[in-house]
């Protein structure tokens, strides 16, 4: 027998106290399985930390970013990121990114004020905690309006990650646009504006570089951060063919690099650049950016178009079913308040039949159904199952098949 005190499960269980959950998996009342990291609840963390919880990752996905530390001048900033060490040169931790900033205006927006309730199915939080742990992007897929987006935010609130970066995906999107934006013209505009104002003015050196450089969601969450960043890329598959494999490489180097600032390295090894966050900053040295906790990437799909299968195998898959009367509940509870109304538990029921007869609705149309008839606005009569309609429209032109 020893001194040291029971260590905790990933579940927050203690050793000595396992409880009655089954190393088989969730029993009929919602017990998590004791791996569990995620326990798919959207209640946040409150007696440990996920840096104490979450165990080391793969040595093949072991990534070894530093962030400059600007206190200790730009030549050892450069140093320091472009040699492959994980300490200073004093021995001491490598310094990181500041925390990202919270948004709890938008994750209640995208899952409300208050917690489910209830926890998610066990295939979902098991995939959700195999990704966690093996540090693979999630690929998230199922129909429109089955909550593939809000798993993201869900993730983030729970585990207390922070601010969820979002990269919405167009048959425009490029690589570069998720990993940063330079603004050329505008960097040219700016120094003839200064010249004009001031005919001896030199002209404009690589120092202000980093007012026109910014790093996009993909490039931020890629920074040496401590604890990951959660990374939403939704709706991959309006995704130009070939942004898979370009983004596979990414993913597999956990570093990429900017050539605007490669260029002027020499002069300038370490520049300061604006990120995804509002207001914040980090310092990009030797031009190359090298993540150090790989970030929690939730890619959604709706099944529009097949991948590469090189980029499947690097991905977990996880398909979300339509949710059940049940998790409807939860959601109109966690958004409203208004679960245990009558009229919201019949609205309910009349949402599941219509989307079956209609091929699948979305639980956001739901939600606006539920505040129409609980709200003042509400008044019964004939014309309310034609406004039902409009708001309960087909998400497609073709039907249920």
């Amino acid at each position: 027998m020893t001194d040291a005190g029971p260590t905790r499960r990933h579940n927050g269980h203690a050793n000595g106290d396992p409880g009655p959950a089954s190393p088989l998996g969730p029993t009929s009342s919602g017990i998590p399985r004791p791996w569990w990291i995620y326990q798919g609840t959207g209640r946040p963390l409150h007696d440990v930390s996920l840096e104490d919880i979450l165990p080391p990752p793969p040595p093949w996905r072991t990534f070894n970013g530093v962030s400059p530390d600007p206190a200790d001048g730009i030549e050892a900033e450069a140093r320091a990121y472009s040699n492959e060490v994980s300490q200073n040169e004093e021995g001491e931790p490598p310094t990181e990114p500041p925390a990202p900033p919270e948004d709890e205006q938008d994750a209640a927006r995208r899952l409300g004020a208050a917690p489910l309730g209830m926890r998610s199915d066990p295939e979902e939080a098991d995939v959700v905690n195999a990704a966690l742990i093996l540090r693979r992007p999630l690929l998230v897929t199922g129909r429109p309006g089955t909550g593939k987006s809000t798993l993201a935010y869900r993730i983030a609130r729970e585990l207390g990650l922070g601010r969820v970066l979002r990269w919405p995906i167009t048959t425009r999107t490029t690589l570069r646009s998720g990993l940063y934006d330079y603004d050329a013209v505008g960097r040219v505009h700016a120094a003839a504006a200064g010249q004009a104002a001031d005919a001896e003015l030199p002209e404009p050196g690589p120092e202000d570089i980093g007012d026109f450089l910014q790093l996009g969601p993909l490039g931020t969450a890629m920074l040496p951060h401590r604890l990951p960043r959660v990374l939403l890329i939704d709706e991959f598959d309006k995704s130009d063919i070939d942004l898979p494999n370009d983004l596979l490489d990414i993913f597999e180097a956990g570093e990429y690099a900017i050539p605007e600032l490669l260029r002027i390295r020499s002069r300038r090894p370490a520049v300061r650049v604006l990120t995804d966050d509002p207001d914040r900053s980090a310092v990009i040295a030797s031009g190359r950016v090298r993540c150090r906790a790989f970030p929690v990437v939730v890619i959604t799909s709706n099944d529009e178009r097949e991948f590469p299968p090189a980029f499947l195998r690097r991905c977990l898959q996880l398909r979300l079913p339509d949710p059940d009367a049940d998790r409807l509940a939860a959601i109109v509870a966690a958004h409203l308040g208004r679960a245990d109304d009558p009229r919201a538990l019949e609205l309910i029921q009349m949402f599941l039949e219509r989307s079956r007869l209609e091929g699948g609705l979305a639980a956001d149309q739901l939600l606006n159904a539920v505040y129409l008839v609980t709200s003042q606005a509400h008044r019964p009569g004939p014309e309310w199952e034609e406004l039902l309609h409009a708001v309960w429209h087909r998400l497609d032109a073709a039907g249920p098949t």
